[in-house]
């Protein structure tokens, strides 16, 4: 059975750290793009980190970039997203998400096919 199991959101003061985690099982994560999608209320999903597997290729949107880090262990069939210096637009639920190969980072999140349950993260003093 496929499945992607989400931990790690909670409430953060702004300017703090947090970590995501993503721990995969019935399959195997260095085949696949990944990728996490942030979803703030009442808009659609944001991709805020991507990485193809096979390649190493990483993307992120100017808006996390050199806050926001996506990183794999293979050997835990997990990935992770550290996010520092976090700001309340950054408020959301956190999905971490795979799908082939072949699929761009920018390709949108209705490409994506496995998903995580999504974790809530809130950004507030």
């Amino acid at each position: 059975q496929v499945q992607f199991v989400e931990s790690g959101g909670g409430l953060v003061q702004p300017g703090g750290p947090l970590r995501l985690s993503c721990a995969a099982s019935g399959f195997t994560l260095d085949y696949y793009v990944l990728a996490w999608f942030r979803q703030a209320p009442g808009k659609e999903h944001e991709v805020v980190s991507c990485i193809h597997s096979r390649h190493g290729t990483i993307y992120y949107p100017d808006s996390v970039k050199g806050r926001f880090t996506i990183s794999t262990d293979n050997a835990k069939n997990t990935v992770y997203l550290q996010m520092s210096s976090l700001k309340p637009e950054g408020t959301g639920v956190y999905f971490c998400a795979a799908s082939s190969p072949e699929v761009s980072c920018l390709a949108g999140w209705d490409m994506f096919y496995y998903w995580g349950q999504g974790t809530q993260v809130t950004v507030s003093s």
